[in-house]
């Protein structure tokens, strides 16, 4: 697909399931790399609308590509590689937030980025925040927080809200998880966002046979707890959605057999958070 071609799909898509790739194939290599340190264009897999469940209120999330975890449970391996995202100029990434902005406000929600990982595309992404900050909507990133380093304090302000998926606590099962052992960038990040007094919500997906592992879930309890930034806990329930995504990218998916935790293991789950002193739901 031509560049132009790109430019002319949808940018709106009816669920961040939808299977999108190769969109930013024909791309020269110089036209990305003068990209991704500008900022003047980024790739992004969609926009979606009306969620409520990706930060306060209703909310447009735009959902990048291209991630440096490989995690065993997600639900949009598509978004792993960046020329799978559609090429979008920046002004057009802020016209798709601002035809909106009336009705964020109205709802007391705003502008979520997430991924993929945004923080890939970082100079993209801190461009798109302070313009979508500047109509006075709500921003929040849903990031690993393995790049947070990228983003200055400045940057940082324009960002209301950081919601950080944390995928394990000790490196071993970090490794396990996303196939990457070296998770103290995270750390680093949560306790920076806790030096700057900037909200976080924490995120944590519980897979039966995979992350429900109770010292896991309870030493990043204490650490969360610690920093006094965490406004609440999300406990996200594994499920199957994004597995037709793994079999057509012919991409070794390894929990086909995995079924979606009990009603008893997410009550063990969030309780453990609380017991931490956290919200956790």
């Amino acid at each position: 697909m031509s560049t132009v071609a790109a430019e002319n799909v949808n940018l709106e898509a009816r669920s961040p399931y939808e299977m999108r790739v190769h969109l930013g194939d024909d791309v020269p290599e110089t036209d990305v790399r003068t990209a991704l340190k500008t900022g003047d264009m980024g790739f992004l897999h969609s926009y979606t609308t009306g969620s409520a469940v990706d930060g306060p209120g209703i909310r447009v999330v735009g959902w990048t590509t291209a991630c440096m975890f490989r995690c065993r449970y997600c639900h949009n391996p598509d978004t792993w590689t960046l020329s799978n995202g559609i090429p979008v100029t920046l002004e057009k990434a802020i016209e798709g937030v601002r035809k909106y902005a009336n009705g964020l406000k109205a709802m007391h929600g705003g502008f979520t980025l997430s991924g993929g990982e945004p923080l890939m595309q970082d100079r993209f992404a801190v461009r798109l925040f302070a313009a979508v900050k500047a109509m006075g909507v709500h921003t929040a990133i849903e990031t690993n927080g393995f790049f947070g380093d990228r983003l200055s304090d400045d940057e940082l302000r324009n960002i209301d809200l950081v919601i950080l998926d944390m995928k394990a606590f000790t490196p071993e099962q970090h490794d396990r998880v996303t196939g990457i052992k070296d998770n103290e960038e995270v750390k680093h990040f949560a306790r920076r966002l806790s030096e700057l007094k900037r909200p976080m919500w924490l995120r944590y997906v519980l897979v039966p046979g995979l992350t429900d592992v109770d010292d896991e879930m309870e030493q990043m309890a204490s650490f969360a707890a610690s920093l006094g930034n965490v406004e609440r806990v999300e406990i996200l329930p594994f499920h199957q959605l994004g597995q037709y995504k793994w079999e057509k990218l012919q991409l070794d998916y390894q929990l086909a057999d995995t079924k979606m935790p009990s009603g008893d293991l997410i009550a063990k789950a969030i309780g453990i958070f609380q017991a931490a002193g956290l919200n956790a739901s």
